[in-house]
């Protein structure tokens, strides 16, 4: 179960990035991502041991793990020239997750986007919409109702992003 809420960070920030379609061009480099949600408040109660099979994960798909405190995960990503061009963010854990997302929507700089999630771990559907409020910053709010390893979830966390540098150092890209 542990993993999952781990997943759920990632999946429902990248929902709530990849539906940037916004008139507004975000700036490339490094973006930080800090999503709050109920569901972190969780991980001080996360034994180390699961933990470290948490990180390992996120490792395994390129991530780091986030830094969480206080019901808040920060992380980083990498957003390239390109993908500012084509519009396109990083997709973390969707594929992995068994998640698409479908009847992306925006009117100028607001967006809205469905996803829906039908893998052995995870099954359900979500929904996730936001603001574009500049070239360096925007925040949504995504929601997910559904089963995660055979527990009922129903979630929502808001996402928020900024820009810290046109380098992204050591942060890969997706």
């Amino acid at each position: 179960m542990y993993k999952i809420i781990i997943a759920l960070i990632f999946a429902t920030a990248t929902f709530s990035s990849t539906a940037n379609t916004s008139k507004v061009n975000m700036r490339a480099g490094l973006w930080q991502l800090e999503t709050t949600s109920d569901w972190l408040l969780l991980a001080p109660y996360i034994p180390p041991e699961q933990m470290k099979g948490i990180e390992n994960l996120a490792k395994e798909y390129g991530l780091e793990m986030p830094q969480i405190e206080n019901g808040s995960a920060v992380s980083q990503v990498c957003i390239t020239q390109k993908m500012v061009a084509q519009q396109t963010l990083p997709n973390f854990y969707q594929e992995e997750l068994g998640c698409t997302s479908n009847n992306a929507t925006r009117d100028g700089n607001r967006y809205q986007v469905n996803f829906s999630c039908n893998s052995a771990e995870l099954k359900g559907k979500g929904m996730a919409e936001g603001l574009i409020t500049s070239a360096k910053s925007f925040s949504g709010t995504s929601t997910f109702k559904g089963v995660a390893q055979g527990a009922s979830v129903n979630e929502t966390a808001d996402i928020d992003g900024k820009w810290i540098s046109a380098s992204c150092g050591n942060i890969a890209t997706l």
